[in-house]
């Protein structure tokens, strides 16, 4: 696909969605089954007007159907669906149109999704485009009947198993999903809309504390020091204020968030996407509660150069200015956690760092905690 976009220097390939890939296969293979024959492309529109033509990779009759793949492309995106084989098989019927999942397509699990619970992950915009798709197909050739089609992805169960379809309530295989049709490389939409998703299914399962995690580390703290189970938790990556805002807009009635301070240190300037890309910050806010706390400038002007929190840590400990420090940063956290939220709700964080046995806790925290373990 000939479609660009810049992230900072970066000159990036765009690619297609499993939308896309579903509503072009669909496309072909009904051609192929009103005419015989089959392109080698198949044009079809995206939800914003534009027209794609995608490659279509293999095209073949059966005796009461027609089957189509596309090969999904991902462009420039670390995507692990990228390069996975993407089915449709179509059949006729006398009326309307019937989409379902075949091999490899994840079955919907838990309420809050795209999709109701039994169904196909096949989500709704896509299930447009197959029908757009297909009606174009219809009036061109001027059939008047119906469509059932099966979308399918062989490597699907495999591949779903690197993906948070598992932990979201999707499961046996992929979903087929995509809002535009374009796949944007190093996009943060994307993932801003699973932590929405996965928020909404803790929300429908009742839930009424949000308890956001930074990743595995955060994780592997819920199991090893916290009784909480991690299912119940979303996990929101460096995306902390979009993941708050969602918490908010949903209607959860509070929010606790749990990370390694490698990261949450940055909270206390503020920072709420804490990938390096956006904001680093986390020396000078370190030097900044220590200014705070009395540190010693000759102590102060050693951290800077230091490449992680955990070996600045390490030089306030040494010097006797640890635990003054870390409350001070503790105070600064609190202070914009409850800034983003405007006091509208209790929030709290737990904060943890392996290396020097640290679990800091601001003043809410434990009340959550407790809170959540009732709930779940």
């Amino acid at each position: 696909m000939e479609r660009y976009i810049y992230k900072g220097t970066k000159k990036l390939r765009c690619g297609y969605t499993t939308g896309s890939c579903a509503a072009a296969a669909a496309k072909a293979a009904a051609e192929l089954l009103l005419t015989g024959t089959a392109g080698s492309y198949a044009e079809i529109l995206l939800p914003g007007g534009e027209r794609l033509s995608v490659p279509v990779n293999e095209s073949r009759l059966t005796e009461h159907s027609a089957i189509c793949s596309v090969i999904k492309d991902s462009g420039d995106d670390p995507d692990v669906t990228n390069g996975i084989l993407i089915l449709a098989e179509i059949s006729l019927i006398p009326e309307e149109i019937k989409i379902s999942g075949g091999q490899g397509i994840g079955i919907v699990t838990k309420p809050g999704l795209d999709q109701p619970v039994g169904e196909s992950a096949i989500n709704s915009v896509p299930r447009h485009m197959i029908k757009n798709a297909l009606q174009e197909i219809a009036e061109l050739h001027e059939y008047h009947g119906g469509f059932n089609v099966m979308i399918s992805a062989p490597d699907g169960r495999e591949i779903a198993k690197k993906t948070y379809n598992p932990r979201m309530g999707i499961q046996g295989g992929i979903s087929i999903i995509g809002t535009t049709g374009i796949v944007e490389p190093m996009s943060s939409s994307a993932l801003i809309e699973t932590i929405r998703t996965e928020a909404n299914i803790r929300r429908k399962e009742g839930l009424k504390t949000l308890l956001l995690t930074l990743g595995n580390y955060s994780e592997q703290f819920l199991k090893m020091r916290l009784p909480i189970p991690e299912e119940i938790s979303v996990s929101c990556s460096n995306f902390i204020g979009e993941a708050i805002d969602i918490g908010i807009s949903m209607g959860f009635s509070e929010i606790l968030l749990i990370g390694h301070i490698g990261k949450m240190i940055k909270l206390g300037a503020g920072i709420m996407n804490t990938h390096s890309h956006t904001a680093d910050g986390r020396m000078e806010t370190l030097v900044t509660c220590g200014v705070l706390a009395g540190v010693p400038v000759p102590v102060l002007q050693k951290l800077p150069a230091c490449v992680t929190v955990d070996s600045a840590l390490e030089i306030l400990k040494s010097a006797g200015y640890l635990n003054q420090t870390l409350e001070i940063l503790l105070q600064r956290i609190e202070f914009h956690l409850k800034a983003r939220v405007s006091d509208s709700v209790p929030i709290g964080a737990v904060i943890f760092s392996y290396q020097h046995e640290i679990i800091l806790k601001t003043s809410q925290a434990e009340d959550l905690i407790q809170h959540i373990r009732k709930e779940s």
